[in-house]
């Protein structure tokens, strides 16, 4: 390597990087901040404008240039174009604004700059791994620049947020996943890698776009995506052994089963299923304290049975289990709704995955319908009358106003979270729901939302986004080098966010703390999922300051080192 490992401990970096290899290196790259004294070593004068700034100073003329922008796609693009030129000053922005950066380089505006990412490609920053480079994978990962990777999340572009098949764009995915990481969790850049398998796409606008980067194919499936998927899976196995690698945005055909099949032969998880579902649970958790309904009274309308809504329903029934319900009590209260109506017994095409959320014929015998060959929404929303309405199904506006009136007839406060991403595909907006609910509604999105002005008062609308759990549950996992990730670790996750709820502690009724404290946000979770992980046997035990001195060791703070020339 041309420059040492960095950690937040060390005073000083040495490289032997010089003029324009070391200006062209993100991770390195100071701009205007280099000391005179560095210039004069690493011949940068003449190539550096004469004014020596500091890092506060840069952030703030790119927060003024930000605001100059009409868009937040421009926004967006800027954004990523600072990332691979300082990724310092990239994250000394974001982790100093984290309420205002977030949406800008993850959702909502993520789905945008996958849709447009051929547009805006223009350094190399991740690996695009597309199936005729099968055989080579072995040899694109030995490279040394990754040597210090710990975690990759990996993407193959069919399912991005609501917003369906990108192809190669859904690289944008992997690379704002993994900068919330470092600037939520502190997990330093260099130990991150986004991976995109391409294995083609059926998006034909996408293929037909001159300007598109990808493989131009159609998607390939079956057998043979399986065999590229495992040559990657192997490779990076063996490349790093203690990898934490995270499933991102894949089909729910693919979802669940690839997460099935891995998950016991390296550390790995789904976030659209098991991230998705702490937050909801911990979400849900803490509104039990506004609500006054404990969980063993909750009655949960579902929609979208993909892989989304199955993992916040296992969960959520782990849960139920664990405060005392049976089994069969605590799959009795779930409503789940998918495209071919209520899952009822007998439904054509339920998939094994979904067996738990499968009503018995009898419990909706007797039931009032609107069509007599199909139980909607609405239906179970007149006959069950859920307490708890969930939206994770990419259809925007599904949450109409009948059906929330009709909910809130029976429940004195709904509990309403419309998950879907990007705000697009949001299944109700938040002031409508106030609106219909009479200010009753307790609402927890997946994308940012405005306040929602009721009766004079400014309510905030939390986001119930996975940055509440993913970036912490990785900085626990690299802190006791946890060799598995278990299910007990997003409960204990979940757990850990409801506990640090404003509701909980007694304060205004918020479900979770702001967007800001997201990094406090993140060390509590850490910890949470780091002690699960050495009760489940899957990480080597230490006491509390040495667990907590592991922990601070993996957070870097962006902000700028010395450099020293190595000879």
């Amino acid at each position: 390597m041309n420059s040492t490992p960095l950690t937040a401990s060390e005073d000083v970096i040495e490289t032997t990087r010089t003029g324009f290899d070391l200006l062209n290196n993100p991770m390195l790259n100071k701009g205007t901040a280099f000391t005179d004294e560095e210039r004069t070593a690493f011949a940068l004068h003449g190539l550096l404008p004469p004014h020596v700034g500091t890092l506060e100073e840069q952030v703030a003329r790119r927060l003024r240039v930000l605001r100059a922008f009409e868009t937040d796609f421009e926004r967006y693009s800027f954004l990523r174009d600072l990332q691979d030129i300082n990724e310092t000053l990239f994250y000394a922005l974001l982790v100093r604004n984290l309420g205002k950066m977030l949406p800008l380089v993850y959702t909502p505006e993520v789905g945008e700059g996958c849709q447009r990412f051929s547009e805006i490609w223009r350094k190399p920053r991740g690996l695009f791994l597309s199936l005729p480079l099968q055989d080579q994978i072995p040899a694109i990962l030995e490279h040394q620049r990754y040597n210090d990777v710990r975690v990759i999340v990996v993407s193959d572009g069919e399912r991005i947020l609501g917003l369906g098949d990108q192809g190669a764009g859904g690289m944008g995915i992997p690379i704002g996943k993994l900068a919330l990481y470092t600037a939520c969790a502190g997990i330093h850049p260099q130990k991150t890698l986004p991976i995109l398998l391409d294995v083609g796409t059926d998006n034909a606008e996408r293929r037909q776009d001159p300007l598109y980067i990808g493989w131009r194919h159609e998607r390939v499936r079956g057998a043979d995506y399986d065999r590229f998927v495992e040559s990657f899976v192997a490779a990076a196995v063996n490349r790093w052994p203690h990898v934490l690698l995270q499933w991102e945005d894949f089909a729910g055909t693919n979802a669940g089963r690839l997460l099935d099949r891995y998950r016991d032969r390296l550390c790995t998880f789904n976030d659209d299923i098991q991230g998705t579902a702490a937050v909801a649970a911990g979400a849900l958790l803490a509104a039990i304290r506004v609500t006054g309904v404990p969980l063993t009274e909750q009655r949960i309308a579902l929609l979208g049975a993909g892989s989304a809504g199955i993992g916040i329903a296992r969960l959520l029934l782990t849960s139920m289990r664990e405060v005392g319900l049976s089994e069969a009590v605590a799959r009795a209260r779930f409503y789940a709704v998918d495209v071919n109506g209520l899952l009822v017994e007998g439904t054509p095409g339920t998939r094994d995955a979904q067996a738990p959320l499968l009503q018995p014929r009898s419990a909706v015998n007797g039931w009032k319908l609107q069509h007599p060959d199909r139980i909607g929404l609405l239906d179970a929303i007149v006959n069950a009358k859920p307490t708890t309405l969930i939206g994770v199904s990419g259809q925007p506006g599904v949450f109409t106003e009948e059906i929330i009136r009709t909910m809130a007839q029976s429940a004195r406060r709904p509990v309403i979270f419309p998950l879907s991403n990007p705000a697009s595909r949001s299944e109700a907006a938040p002031e409508d729901l106030m609106r219909w609910t009479e200010g009753r509604a307790v609402i927890g999105t997946g994308s940012p939302f405005p306040p929602v002005n009721w009766e004079g008062q400014q309510i905030p609308v939390d986001q119930a986004n996975n940055s509440y759990v993913s970036p912490g549950l990785g900085l626990g996992i690299l802190a006791v080098d946890a060799r598995r990730v278990t299910d007990s670790m997003f409960m204990a996750a979940a757990k850990a966010l409801a506990a640090i709820s404003p509701a909980q502690q007694g304060q205004a009724p918020r479900l979770l703390p702001p967007v800001s404290e997201l990094r406090k946000v993140s060390l509590f979770v850490a910890t949470a999922a780091a002690r699960q992980a050495q009760a489940d046997g899957v990480a080597e035990s230490c006491d509390d300051d040495t667990l907590q001195t592991r922990i601070r060791a993996h957070v870097w703070e962006p902000f700028y080192r010395p450099y020293r020339l190595r000879r």
